[in-house]
């Protein structure tokens, strides 16, 4: 313990005798205060918020015409993509399908009967494509209804697929017997 230390705690009585008088301070500090009431300005009458109140008005007011605008005209960027999105689809599957159903159709190993009862088949998913047609006209963005297209496409596709290779492998197997060594 240092010397200064020591004379504190060996004056701790003398150090506690003045205490300070809370109210007579107060009273010292209310009397220094000024008693007039300060001027108020309402903040309405003020020029800036007048100009800044204008402003919010404005882009307020901008805003609701730009959504009513927006509404009335709902996203065609997006609905154009989509609608082109589905035109290219169904071209590609269109042509894909057409294509092999004239394989079908030319096909000479199948009999007339088989390709008429394979035709009202592909017909059935056809109109089924249809129906799905309109609803994703109904609904453009509906990903559900796409993808049940795609999903028609591809199985008229796996269909026709399946009928060519059944005929060239049957095609095969009775090729395979003319043959011997």
């Amino acid at each position: 313990m240092d010397y200064f230390e020591k004379h504190i705690r060996n004056n701790k009585a003398l150090f506690d005798e003045h205490q300070a008088d809370r109210s007579k301070m107060w009273a010292k500090i209310e009397s220094e205060l000024s008693h007039s009431k300060p001027k108020a300005v309402p903040l309405w009458r003020s020029p800036l918020f007048r100009v800044a109140a204008s402003i919010v008005l404005v882009l307020f007011l901008s805003s609701l015409i730009g959504i009513a605008v927006y509404d009335r005209y709902p996203s065609n960027g997006q609905n154009s993509v989509v609608s082109q999105e589905l035109m290219d689809i169904d071209m590609h599957y269109s042509n894909l399908v057409r294509h092999q159903v004239q394989l079908v159709k030319d096909h000479p190993d199948l009999s007339q009967q088989d390709k008429e009862q394979f035709l009202s088949f592909m017909d059935e998913l056809d109109e089924e494509y249809k129906t799905l047609k309109l609803e994703m006209k109904k609904n453009l963005g509906n990903e559900r209804v796409l993808e049940a297209i795609i999903g028609n496409y591809k199985k008229r596709i796996e269909l026709i697929e399946n009928l060519l290779r059944q005929i060239n492998d049957s095609k095969m197997i009775n090729d395979d017997y003319g043959y011997s060594l």
